[in-house]
C-alpha cells in the first residue's frame, strides 16, 4: 500500500465514520462501488432514493429502529 493511498484511506474512513455513524470495521467491510453510491445518488429524481420527508416518514412509522 502506497503512503499516498494509506493517507487517503484515512481521511475517507474518517469522513465516512462521522457522516454515516459507521465503526472503523464497517468503512472496512465496504467496497468502494458502495461508498461511491451512498454519496453520489441523486435524490432530485423519482429513482435516486429517499428525500428527508420520506425518510421521516419512515422513521415515524417505524420507531423501534
Amino acid at each position: 500500500m502506497s503512503e499516498h493511498f494509506a493517507g487517503c484511506a484515512l481521511r475517507m474512513g474518517g469522513l465516512v465514520c462521522r457522516q454515516l455513524g459507521w465503526l472503523p470495521a464497517d468503512f472496512w467491510a465496504a467496497t468502494p462501488a458502495e461508498i461511491t453510491a451512498i454519496f453520489a445518488s441523486d435524490t432530485s429524481s423519482p429513482e435516486g432514493g429517499l428525500n428527508r420527508t420520506e425518510l421521516a416518514t419512515l422513521m415515524e412509522r417505524d420507531r423501534d429502529g
